[in-house]
């Protein structure tokens, strides 16, 4: 457990700039909802759920976040500010991922079964995304801000969008690990096509006028 806990303070260094000392990331309330939840997540295991259900909204109390202790949670997790992150029950969270605040990781079913979703190993999720169902984020995805994801995303990629779309196919080796916050419009990129297209049909239609009024 204490090789965890370490895992999960390097996290810190390893992807917040603002991260100057121990002492100071000592304070982080991200730090402290990951330290919890693996401490109720020891009971929960052990059946001895309802001290883990205290311990749990004792901690969302505190941090503003909110981890069911049920939920599966690898090494490195690093909650970045962290405000109204909620990971539901059967949540999965692979190894070296980051969470930024006002992310849900929610069901969208009232079966007791497998609701929430499955995120890969080195998986961001961007400010005030959704990921809601029984769904599997491979890998190396980035996730935009407020993005709504409700399917399953393929290794390696950045989606974005309400509903969630993949605008990217992310390079493995690539460095920079905010990916899901280059400038990604597709919607605009689609009406600057289009007005691409209207300016070269009216010039056409000019061109045209001119020539009729030549012959006439």
């Amino acid at each position: 457990m204490f090789g965890t806990l370490k895992k999960d303070i390097s996290a810190v260094f390893k992807n917040d700039p603002a991260a100057k000392n121990i002492f100071e990331v000592l304070t982080y309330a991200g730090l402290h909802a990951v330290f919890w939840y693996r401490f109720a997540h020891f009971f929960y295991v052990r059946k001895a759920r309802l001290f883990a259900r205290l311990v749990s909204q004792s901690a969302r109390f505190w941090t503003g976040i909110e981890i069911h202790p049920g939920a599966t949670i690898g090494k490195g997790l690093f909650i970045d500010h962290g405000m109204g992150v909620v990971i539901g029950e059967t949540a999965v969270i692979g190894d070296d991922c980051v969470l930024y605040h006002g992310v849900t990781l929610g069901g969208v079913s009232l079966s007791k079964t497998k609701r929430h979703p499955t995120l890969g190993n080195n998986v961001i999720v961007g400010t005030g995304a959704k990921i809601l169902g029984n769904i599997t984020l491979g890998d190396n995805v980035r996730v935009g801000a407020n993005a709504v994801i409700l399917k399953d995303v393929p290794p390696d990629t950045v989606v974005v969008g309400v509903p969630g779309r993949l605008v990217m196919q992310k390079e493995k080796d690539d460095s920079e690990r905010l990916s899901h916050a280059r400038n990604v419009d597709p919607e605009g990129e689609q009406l600057r096509c289009m007005v691409n297209k209207l300016e070269e049909l009216e010039k056409r239609l000019k061109i045209l006028e001119s020539e009729n009024n030549n012959s006439d």
